[in-house]
């Protein structure tokens, strides 16, 4: 993987058919796995993925796309926030926990 700028942006949304979080991948898809994510490191980029999101939630495929920034770190995409991180990785606590 290349070293990314600090502006670099993946598009991530939530899909409507069971609620997963979801980011858009470089082939169009929608993978749960943020390392699949496409990643627009430019404002044209940025918009092409808006978009894209604009598109899938018009057709029923996501809902609530936006974009988020991500960076490289240990070879791998990971969210710069902390939100986005536990977006990525799932719930921080187990069903049934308390």
């Amino acid at each position: 993987m290349t070293m990314l700028s600090p502006m670099t942006q993946a598009l991530t949304a939530n899909r409507l058919s069971d609620g997963r979080v979801v980011f858009l991948t470089s082939t169009g898809d929608w993978s749960a796995d943020l390392g699949a994510a496409r990643i627009a490191e430019d404002a044209i980029g940025q918009a092409e993925l808006n978009a894209i999101g604009e598109q899938a939630e018009a057709d029923c495929v996501i809902v609530g796309p936006y974009l988020i920034e991500v960076r490289e770190a240990a070879g791998t995409l990971q969210a710069v926030e902390i939100r986005e991180s536990i977006r990525a990785l799932g719930p921080t606590v187990q069903a049934g926990q308390f």
